[in-house]
């Protein structure tokens, strides 16, 4: 059973998230806040597996709060982001707290559920909506290539990450094995200096990998190896 703790300011909101997430048999709801400091210590105390986090919110924001919890030690909750807002700002600034996911409230309740699982196990999730943001915002910024050679293999599944595919759908798509997936990847954050699948995802939008094609270097550097 995934448990999941709902952070919002909007009571409305709770509730049809409560009742969404009840009708599900692998999810139930471990508790709710009101705001961000409320948040962090149901988070500390009942340690669910997903927080799902608002942003905008008086008092202590979603931003704040999800930085906290991600610096945890492990085991620590997974953070899911659910706003209204796709601005630029608030998307790169919960990306950047270290959020494993970020969703639109506007995604429908089967992109929400399916979301939730995401997360929980492992997986980061970016809407398609916030990929498109993540390239135009630094497309417009982009600094110079990072000198990171990736293997053939490596290049193949960033570029499966970015598209937001989870480990499974990965591992489906290069006829390989799930654990083989967790070991490029483990080694891509390791590569790239990220901390999670998140960060590597915006590394390969705002490094240009995303704009080369895939005959090309596996990485912005030098010529990836085989």
């Amino acid at each position: 059973m995934t448990t999941v703790l709902l952070v919002d300011d909007d009571a409305l909101v709770l509730g049809g998230l409560r009742a969404l997430l009840d009708a599900e048999p692998d999810l139930t709801v471990a508790g709710e806040a009101a705001d961000g400091a409320a948040g962090v210590e149901l988070a500390r105390r009942l340690r669910p597996d997903v927080v799902v986090m608002d942003i905008r919110m008086p008092g202590r924001d979603g931003t704040s709060a999800t930085r906290e919890i991600v610096s945890w030690a492990a085991p620590r909750p997974a953070v899911l982001v659910l706003t209204t807002f796709d601005l630029d700002d608030v998307v790169d600034d919960a990306i950047a707290a270290g959020a494993d996911g970020f969703l639109l409230k506007r995604a429908t309740p089967d992109e929400l559920v399916a979301g939730i699982r995401t997360v929980a196990a492992g997986d980061a999730l970016l809407s398609p909506a916030v990929t498109r943001r993540l390239f135009r915002l630094h497309a417009r910024r982009r600094p110079a290539d990072d000198d990171v050679a990736l293997t053939g293999r490596e290049a193949d599944v960033l570029r499966e990450l970015a598209a937001g595919r989870t480990t499974s759908e990965i591992a489906a798509a290069m006829f390989i094995s799930a654990e083989t997936v967790r070991t490029h990847v483990k080694h891509l954050l390791a590569k790239l200096g990220a901390r999670d699948r998140t960060q590597a995802v915006v590394w390969a939008y705002r490094s240009g990998f995303m704009d080369r094609s895939p005959d090309e270097s596996g990485a912005p550097g030098p010529t990836a190896s085989s």
